[in-house]
């Protein structure tokens, strides 16, 4: 328990080694690399793998939507900054984590389209609102407030980033190939998030009031991130999940350390509600979804089996 507790701290503080020191990379803003155009290096036989011993396909289906739609989702929302950023700089950053997790998104929808006899883009696009897995934090429209895109992006990226270093060692190839890349670009979200957090938050009156609301408009969607749905528990004793539950004690450990930084305060706001006990694993949304997916599916059921 004491080296697990230490390595929690390890991984707290270096988000935020690099706030100080020097990086590789010439700009710290800068989202590095879409991993769309290459990909994974992912082929078809790989997609189409094997499902591991003693795993039902359809919870490895599921799981992989879940990911999957996490990462669509969100990805739409950040793409809706393209050229509404208040810098270009910050557009293109935004534009690139975007492709990020499209990349991602596209390689586990892949998995689950071929699960389930379909492919990426049925998945992504002929599938209706209460098919889609994503949590409810992805899908809600920040309303073009830049403090309210940093707060989710900090948000997400810090979970997501512990899911993924645990998910290494999926026993599902697919998984583990995501989490492989994942966990670097990942990185890079949350270091660019941090560094905006800290700007804003340890800024000026305005820009703190600002970080402070979109820290509070954020919040009640981060429980939603920690609970575990059955198709999760099916898939942990089969070594191919992992609890989300387990990332909590570090998520909140970097989240004390960036709100205390920035002299914010942890918001102490009550958590959304489920209905009937479902969230969005089980296809329960906010009316939110349904907007974004009219504007996402719309070329592709206008034109359904188009290509170019």
């Amino acid at each position: 328990m004491n080296e697990h507790v230490h390595e929690l701290e390890h991984d707290a503080t270096n988000a935020y080694q690099s706030l100080s020191e020097t990086t590789e990379h010439d700009d710290p803003r800068w989202a590095f690399g879409s991993g769309f155009a290459d990909g994974l290096g992912l082929g078809e036989a790989e997609i189409t793998a094997p499902v591991p011993e003693g795993v039902d396909p359809a919870d490895l289906a599921a799981y992989c939507q879940m990911l999957g739609d996490d990462a669509l989702i969100y990805s739409q929302r950040l793409a809706e900054w393209v050229a509404d950023a208040p810098e270009l700089e910050e557009e293109v950053a935004l534009a690139n984590i975007a492709l990020d997790l499209l990349g991602q998104a596209r390689v586990l929808l892949s998995r689950a389209g071929h699960l389930l006899g379909g492919d990426e883009d049925s998945q992504a696009y002929l599938r209706v609102e209460h098919e889609f897995r994503n949590v409810a934090l992805t899908e809600q429209s920040d309303d073009l407030d830049f403090a309210r895109a940093i707060a989710r992006l900090m948000i997400f990226s810090t979970w997501r980033l512990a899911l993924l270093h645990r998910l290494l060692g999926s026993a599902d190839p697919v998984i583990a190939a995501v989490a492989g890349k994942g966990v670097k670009e990942l990185t890079y979200h949350r270091d660019y998030a941090a560094r905006w957090t800290l700007r804003l938050g340890d800024g000026t009156a305005e820009s703190h009031r600002r970080m402070q609301a979109a820290l509070d408009w954020a919040w009640p969607y981060v429980e939603e991130l920690f609970r575990t749905s059955d198709q999760e528990r099916r898939l942990i004793a089969a070594g191919v999940a992992v609890d989300p539950a387990d990332t909590r004690e570090e998520f909140d450990a970097v989240l004390a350390q960036v709100v205390e930084r920035a002299t914010l305060t942890r918001p102490q706001v009550r958590p959304t509600g489920t209905i009937g006990g479902r969230s969005g694993r089980q296809g329960v949304h906010t009316e939110r979804l349904g907007h974004l997916l009219a504007e996402m599916q719309s070329v592709a059921r206008a034109h359904p089996g188009a290509t170019w």
